[in-house]
């Protein structure tokens, strides 16, 4: 364990230095915007996040270091965690090292380590914390340990609401197996009855605004933005988010939990893989919705990969092995957080052979995935916003609101924009609908990114005042501007209801 803990203060270190390489990631701006309008719930997420994102930046200022030291501090301790969980499942000291190398490696828990997002590393930190509970309850027969498992997956729920399918994975494993005495434990109904009261304040939420997270994702599926991937495409990009070369290890884990014996009391993880994989699958998930399940069947596969070397006899074959993980992990890293300057990087991203996979639609017209496109065009977006905003008369200036197309625009403008002394941005997307038109009448809006034809339609004189400047980068460039005067609409107030656009 020492080695691991080295290796997680390493991957620490590692993003500490890395993470200010580009710019601020569009969900970011949700993230920091939602925690100063404190509340149990948003339209697209729970309130942990927003939370803990308010408390950093409180702290440590609003730097790109300061915005992501919560994903950092959660990459390396899930290198810690994963550690422990291969201890727990009886490694040795290579496995337990093997299996936390893994986990620096892996593209996905880099990228998660890189930005703060709902997928951020704290998120499959929530998960593995829930797994290793339940793997104590079991090799100890303390069933009290379930109702740690209720406690962190009660947390988890108020991060991201994807921790329910890991939970009713466990219940049907628990089920098919030895183990289902465990769900007549009355620790196991204590360990539900704790997630339920963490997760009840953003629940009674929910009920109260219209369960607005289910009407989201309505909104995506109707509107097919994402890309729906086929059971083999889900499978095989899955082998791209762990890094190709790992991939042998957590498969073996896979099938471990099924056919070791060793594994034979835990063989309902076996069974929570295969739940968790259909789940995703029939609900048309993204590829990275899984990612958080992954640790604990690395740390398996590399148990018995470890007691393999061993038994021929081989064990030149372990530093060997450790050094073709490393070396191929160094080689995909960039792909996953910004090790690279931009311009080297594209180049270097053509070079690799193996492309990575695009989630949603819209961004397949980019030169770069998402999460780095997504970092850029937003101080261009700024800069031409307060430069719209400089023609506005000073006496007109109080009842001018500036209104953007989504969270990304309004969340750049709400962050970056005071230093411009520009107002608070409105919309109609996600939680800024929420928020409402902040006592604008309407009479004056500076609109981004919309066409002259729908507002000639809202309003009695549109001015088109130009595009914001061109970013080689960005996912959202060349935005249009517009100045609309004379609402045709009655009140904004009036309005409002209408332009509610969650998806």
């Amino acid at each position: 364990m020492a080695i691991v803990w080295a290796l997680a203060i390493a991957t620490f270190l590692l993003h500490v230095i890395c993470n200010n390489r580009y710019g601020y990631f569009r969900d970011e701006f949700d993230y920091i915007i939602c925690g100063r309008h404190l509340a149990w719930g948003y339209v697209d997420q729970p309130p942990l996040l927003p939370v803990l994102s308010r408390i950093c930046l409180a702290i440590f200022g609003d730097s790109l270091r300061s915005v992501r030291l919560l994903p950092a501090l959660s990459s390396a301790a899930l290198v810690a965690l994963t550690g422990m969980i291969t201890r727990e499942l009886g490694g040795k000291p290579f496995a337990v090292v093997l299996s936390a190398v893994t986990v620096v490696i892996a593209p996905i828990y880099l990228s998660g380590g890189s930005l703060l997002t709902a997928n951020c590393d704290l998120e499959v930190l929530l998960w593995m914390g829930c797994v290793y509970f339940a793997i104590l309850a079991v090799k100890r027969e303390e069933p009290r340990y379930w109702l740690w498992f209720g406690v962190v997956a009660g947390i988890g729920l108020e991060e991201k609401y994807s921790i329910l399918v890991l939970g009713f994975a466990v219940v049907v494993g628990l089920l098919l197996t030895r183990q289902r005495p465990s769900l007549v434990n009355k620790w196991m109904w204590l360990g539900g009855l704790a997630a339920l009261l963490i997760f009840l304040p953003n629940l009674l939420w929910n009920i109260h605004h219209g369960f607005p997270f289910v009407q989201l994702m309505h909104n995506i599926r109707t509107e097919g933005r994402d890309v729906v991937l086929t059971p083999w495409q889900y499978f095989s990009q899955q082998i791209l988010l762990l890094y190709p070369g790992s991939s042998f290890i957590w498969i073996t884990g896979i099938a471990a939990f099924f056919v070791a014996r060793r594994f034979r009391p835990y063989r309902f993880l076996g069974w929570a893989y295969i739940v968790g994989f259909a789940v995703f699958v029939i609900l048309k998930g993204k590829n990275y919705y899984l990612a958080p399940i992954y640790p604990v069947y690395l740390a398996a596969g590399c148990v018995l990969i470890d007691d393999g070397i061993e038994r021929i006899r081989q064990r030149w074959l372990k530093p060997v092995l450790l050094a073709i993980l490393l070396a191929g992990g160094a080689v995909f890293a960039p792909l996953a957080m910004p090790i690279l300057p931009i311009q080297t990087f594209i180049p270097y991203m053509n070079w690799l052979p193996i492309k990575i996979p695009r989630s949603e639609h819209s961004h397949e017209r980019v030169a770069l995935p998402q999460h780095y496109a997504d970092q850029f065009g937003w101080n261009e977006i700024v800069q031409k916003t307060a430069e719209v905003w400089k023609t506005i008369p000073p006496d007109e200036r109080k009842d001018c609101g500036i209104f953007g197309q989504d969270y990304g625009q309004a969340g750049a403008i709400d962050f970056l924009g005071p230093q411009y002394g520009l107002p608070p941005a409105l919309s109609g997307h996600q939680s800024w609908w929420l928020w409402g038109p902040r006592g604008y009448s309407g009479n004056c809006l500076i609109v981004l990114d919309d066409s002259r034809e729908r507002l000639e339609q809202l309003f009695e004189h549109v001015e088109y005042v130009g595009d914001s400047p061109r970013n080689p980068y960005a996912l959202e460039n060349e935005l249009s501007f517009y100045v609309c005067r004379g609402a045709k609409f009655g009140s904004l107030d009036e309005l409002w209801p209408r332009i509610k656009h969650w998806n």
